[in-house]
């Protein structure tokens, strides 16, 4: 009877020591996913230069780059902006 009180707590130790493994697993990924623009080397300022009347429809994050659509009085368009450069990378034009 002894032994078996003794593998009873020997396996409810293992079950909560796999548990807060998973947990740390799960946040490690979670963390090292979220860490694609979030690094300390991003620059906060940027300015995207168009002309007046333009608006900002939405904003997207695609391969590490910002896709921003902004609507213009001549059309809308997508922009890709980098980050890290802080600099417009590429325009898309919609609709000419």
């Amino acid at each position: 009877m002894r032994a078996l009180k003794i593998l009873v707590v020997v396996m409810g130790v293992m079950i909560i020591l796999g548990t807060v493994a998973l947990v740390v697993a799960l946040v490690q990924r979670s963390h090292t996913a979220m860490t694609g623009l979030s690094s300390g080397a991003v620059s906060t300022d940027l300015a995207l230069r168009q002309p007046p009347g333009t608006r900002i429809g939405q904003i997207a994050v695609l391969n590490g780059q910002l896709a921003i659509w902004v609507e213009r009085p001549d059309g809308g368009r997508i922009l890709l902006v980098d980050p890290q450069g802080s600099r417009v990378a590429g325009e898309i034009r919609l609709g000419d």
